[in-house]
């Protein structure tokens, strides 16, 4: 690494320029990067996916993600249904124009892979795959905690906002919170 690099610079600018690989390749078959980063979520998935779970595994907000999805829709590449146990959610289905073009996706994809990793060594390509999996973990771990202790708000009559648990319980939360930075 540069001087003025950092690890996290480095990991976020070596996904963007894999994406940017993969995305120049998949572009003549009329694929952006959302299109068939969608689609490749979708077709990893084991069920269908809901529009909020597609939009929290590509890291887009939900409103983004249903107007992407209602383009996806209206040119076939996916289709979209209530779910049976809760009718305001939208299942999303890989239509049939994606399900031809999944094999190219992973072809190229593949390809690229082979590419950026032919000269790295089996070993070193294990480390870093433990270490970014232990990152990752922590991170995720980290943030399945936070979300837990986030303090509920509700309105009162007035309309201003305030928190529901007394002064006690809100120190002990924080201090529990604090523990796991």
């Amino acid at each position: 690494m540069s001087d003025g690099e950092t690890f996290g610079q480095l990991l976020h600018g070596t996904a963007r320029a894999w994406r940017q690989k993969l995305d120049e390749r998949l572009k003549p078959m009329g694929l952006s990067q959302a299109k068939w980063r969608t689609l490749m979520h979708l077709s990893l998935a084991q069920d269908a996916l809901t529009q909020a779970e597609i939009a929290a595994r590509l890291g887009v907000e939900e409103p983004t993600m249903v107007t992407l999805l209602h383009r996806l829709e209206k040119a076939g590449w996916i289709t979209r249904k209530s779910s049976p146990r809760d009718r305001r959610c939208k299942m999303v289905l890989l239509g049939q124009r994606a399900q031809r073009v999944i094999a190219r996706i992973t072809t190229a994809a593949d390809g690229l892979r082979h590419e950026l990793l032919a000269d790295v060594p089996q070993a070193d390509l294990q480390t870093c795959i433990m270490v970014l999996a232990r990152i990752r973990d922590r991170a995720e771990k980290k943030d399945k905690l936070r979300r837990r202790f986030v303090l509920p708000i509700n309105a009162s009559h007035d309309g201003h906002t305030r928190g529901r648990h007394s002064i006690s319980t809100k120190k002990a939360l924080s201090r529990s919170v604090r523990k796991f930075k």
